[in-house]
């Protein structure tokens, strides 16, 4: 249960960070290149940390069945 909050958790993050990203864009203060790249960078770090995260539940899962 706590890993699945986690991950929600990571994916507000997520969208913040996009939404942010769009205002910038629509602002004019970054270019719709930035936004693509910024919009690929926080999905790559969204991935990894998820990944994380299901590698933390594994473990937990894992060891609570060796009980």
């Amino acid at each position: 249960r706590m890993g699945e909050d986690t991950k929600v958790g990571i994916r507000n993050v997520r969208r913040e960070a996009n939404d942010t990203l769009k205002r910038l864009e629509k602002d004019k203060d970054i270019t719709e290149d930035d936004l693509k790249r910024g919009e690929k960078e926080v999905q790559d770090v969204t991935d990894e940390f998820v990944s994380r995260v299901d590698r933390v539940i594994e473990e937990k899962e894992k060891d609570l069945m060796e009980l």
